[in-house]
């Protein structure tokens, strides 16, 4: 139920800003089967784009996100992305989430790995000092702007999530479509 609600979000933004009116759109629609089938898909890792989308003057791309359990740690690794924000919708499972602060040890992304290409863009790993720590439940939004630090811990059992992308730099393919998905 509550994907249905995620996916339904997705098809709002065909109304983002930026996309020229006078350009004739379509809608995409991403199904709660199509989802499934690449959350089950043997390929892939804890983040799986399952499409980038050329809304007008930028892209917007749609990941959905599994993490395994992990314990809570004062010591949080994580990422900070450059040029791509990132929204947030947990589906299932909770977990702690640290946002903000600063990146310690910084290690740039390489620019040819997927995570550069078609997830995030530019960007950099490292432990996270000095952010806030909350915990996140289903149906919580978090909205990640693009050069802030987040990185879970505190994992029970699992946190499923969408991950919507704003990309007004278009560094990730339009027309990117996840290979369990391709018609």
């Amino acid at each position: 139920m509550q994907l249905r609600f995620a996916c339904a979000c997705v098809i709002v933004l065909g109304a983002w800003p930026g996309v020229t009116q006078a350009q004739e759109r379509a809608a995409s629609y991403l199904t709660a089967a199509e989802i499934d089938a690449v959350l089950k898909a043997p390929e892939g890792g804890v983040d799986r784009q399952l499409g980038v989308y050329d809304i007008g003057d930028s892209n917007v791309a749609v990941g959905i996100l599994h993490r395994g359990a992990m314990s809570a740690t004062d010591e949080v690794t994580g990422i900070v992305h450059h040029q791509v924000t990132e929204v947030y919708y947990i589906v299932s499972g909770s977990g702690l989430l640290t946002t903000g602060g600063r990146l310690v040890d910084a290690q740039p992304r390489a620019v040819d790995s997927e995570s550069v290409t078609v997830l995030v863009g530019p960007s950099d790993a490292g432990i996270g000092r000095g952010g806030e720590t909350r915990r996140v439940d289903p149906g919580d939004i978090i909205v990640i702007p693009a050069g802030v630090f987040h990185g879970w811990s505190g994992i029970d059992d699992h946190v499923t999530y969408l991950s919507v992308r704003p990309d007004p730099d278009q560094v990730l393919p339009a027309g990117y479509l996840n290979p369990a998905i391709r018609k």
